[in-house]
């Protein structure tokens, strides 16, 4: 290992190896790599006057349903633009070394798919989606021509970004497949998540309380290792290549 490549526990390495159902929860800081703002960034441009918690409501949509339309615009230009990083490739190798892999992510930005990662569970969506807001039928294309945001093909009501707001509700099929792996996986990674938003921050403690080996992985964490729980400083980057490749060379 060179001295520029992050240390990986020899127990995170030992429990990954031996594991039959390894589950990675991503967040935000794991996309901040690929450049796309995180919701606790302050917004720029013709945005800086509002937050992201004024915008990501149904209220606001309720309100200017156009402002949110415009808003969501803006942020799936960003996303249409960055590329998968280390750690999102990282991840895609990962499923492949171990017999069953879950990949739950509260981001909407798709990057995961991109790196070559299968059927990731999209807590809270996808931004390059939209749906109806009164049926709730899902779409990929839509016209930006004409009056915005474009009406439901099928009942004419407006559409609306295929995103989970504040206020609402996590998808149920997504939540339950969130809450049945992590109580039955031998290693859950966290990455790039803060641990606050409920109720995705209580996966990796079902996983613990399970009897799952934990890994965090954070800019936000002092390392720290003990059994079953491993607190990894860092960029996801960084440590993830890092540990899949000493995980390959295992092999």
């Amino acid at each position: 290992m060179s001295k520029q490549e992050p240390a990986i526990p020899n127990g995170l390495l030992e429990a990954l190896r031996t594991a039959q159902h390894v589950v990675a929860l991503t967040g935000a800081g794991i996309s901040a790599e690929s450049g796309i703002p995180t919701f606790r960034d302050a917004q720029t441009g013709l945005w800086a006057q509002y937050s992201a918690e004024e915008l990501a409501t149904p209220e606001a949509f309720q309100r200017n349903p156009r402002l949110v339309w415009d808003w969501y615009g803006w942020r799936r230009q960003m996303v249409a633009a960055a590329k998968p990083n280390a750690g999102h490739l990282a991840l895609a190798r990962l499923e492949h070394l171990v017999p069953t892999f879950t990949l739950i992510t509260q981001n909407v930005d798709g990057l995961h798919a991109a790196a070559g990662s299968r059927e990731p569970i999209e807590l809270h969506g996808n931004i390059m989606r939209v749906r109806c807001a009164l049926e709730a039928t899902r779409y990929t294309t839509w016209s930006e021509e004409g009056a915005l945001p474009p009406p439901c093909p099928s009942c004419g009501a407006p559409l609306r970004p295929d995103v989970v707001w504040f206020g609402e509700q996590l998808p149920v099929i997504a939540l339950e497949r969130a809450w049945s792996a992590a109580a039955t996986c031998d290693v859950m990674l966290s990455i790039g998540t803060s641990g606050l938003v409920e109720p995705a921050a209580s996966l990796p403690r079902l996983a613990y309380n399970r009897g799952a080996t934990v890994a965090v992985l954070n800019l936000d964490v002092t390392p720290h290792n003990q059994e079953r729980l491993y607190l990894l400083n860092g960029q996801a980057g960084n440590l993830l290549p890092a540990l899949v490749t000493a995980l390959e060379q295992q092999g």
